[in-house]
């Protein structure tokens, strides 16, 4: 009798022990599905340092963004708009790595970073590319397509490696992205890219008076100073072969690239002009440190030397914050 008893004592005790396995497992269970789960890099926030700076220039998170590339330079400007609906500098990123030489892509294989004005619509946003994170430019746009220009999937992404794309590090590929992530979310339904051979002082542009590109970059120029004198994005047809800055139409119509440009309405807007006490936040300027791999001096001398192996060449979505005109993909809004 006693024998049978201390083998049924003994299986309570075994059956006791599985209940309590169990219930401590099912514990760790719980526990570990409660943790928060990692975010993907496309979701990762702004760094508390980063929002901290947006304050400090009365930026919203959420306000409107407007992209500005400079090969010449290397560089990466963001600018967003504050509630007098004009855009302030934010930062200038440095361009980590970018292919080819001054002049836009012309071709598929020429390896070529495009230069234009492209716009970029949320469905432009890659949060699942090989190079960690990336916007597509849109290139061809209206005007590339009308002088039969090819290639593809031309980005801004991270991984600092180019083969006619604008690479940053990985780090400030993610703040880019999360800066224009913010913004879509916010209710912002493109935005805009204007990519350079330089920055376009009339000195810059000077030095390059032979160069076959010449006329195309004094169309791009237009743009730049439209930008500079009113901190608004300029309205850009596309029309007869070649781009049209601050082109406002007084009725949305479809815009043929190829075809006679309409009449268009060219609005004076009122020039930027700060708030007595902003002045210093309108004019200062935040450059972050990182790695660039093209030299400028090395791309201008190597521009400047082969310019006279060309002859002359021919310059042949809504935006929030941008007045209503066309935009570069050849539609008028």
């Amino acid at each position: 009798m006693r024998v049978r008893l201390n083998i049924l004592g003994d299986r309570i005790v075994a059956r006791l022990k599985l209940v309590l396995l169990a219930g401590l497992l099912g514990v760790a269970l719980s526990a570990c599905s409660s943790a928060p789960a990692l975010l993907p890099p496309s979701e990762q926030p702004l760094t508390a340092e980063t929002v901290s700076l947006l304050g400090k220039k009365g930026m919203n998170t959420s306000a409107p963004i407007f992209v500005r590339i400079f090969k010449e330079e290397s560089e990466l400007e963001v600018w967003k708009m504050r509630d007098d609906g004009r855009f302030y500098h934010f930062k200038t990123y440095p361009i980590c790595n970018w292919s080819g030489e001054l002049g836009p892509k012309q071709e598929q294989g020429d390896k070529q970073a495009p230069e234009g004005f492209y716009t970029i619509s949320q469905s432009q946003m890659n949060p699942n590319s090989k190079f960690y994170l990336a916007f597509n430019l849109g290139y061809p746009n209206a005007y590339d397509r009308a002088h039969n220009r090819t290639g593809e999937a031309l980005m801004v992404h991270g991984k600092c490696k180019s083969a006619g794309c604008y690479a940053m590090t990985d780090a400030l590929a993610e703040e880019i992205y999360a800066l224009a992530r913010d913004a879509f979310r916010s209710g912002q339904t493109s935005f805009e890219v204007h990519a350079f051979p330089f920055r376009m002082t009339q000195e810059k542009l000077d030095r390059f008076k032979k160069h076959k590109w010449y006329a195309f970059w004094k169309t791009l120029k237009e743009g730049y100073d439209f930008f500079e004198v009113n901190r608004i994005p300029p309205a850009i047809a596309v029309c007869e072969k070649r781009y049209v800055v601050n082109a406002v139409l007084s009725t949305p119509q479809r815009i043929d690239p190829n075809g006679r440009c309409p009449t268009f309405l060219r609005p004076a807007l009122q020039p930027f002009a700060p708030r007595p006490s902003e002045w210093q936040l309108a004019s200062e300027r935040l450059t972050v440190n990182g790695p660039k791999t093209r030299d400028a001096t090395e791309v201008a001398s190597t521009t400047a030397r082969s310019q006279d192996m060309f002859s002359f060449g021919t310059a042949s979505g809504p935006f929030s914050g941008m007045p209503p005109g066309a935009s570069a993909l050849g539609y008028n809004p």
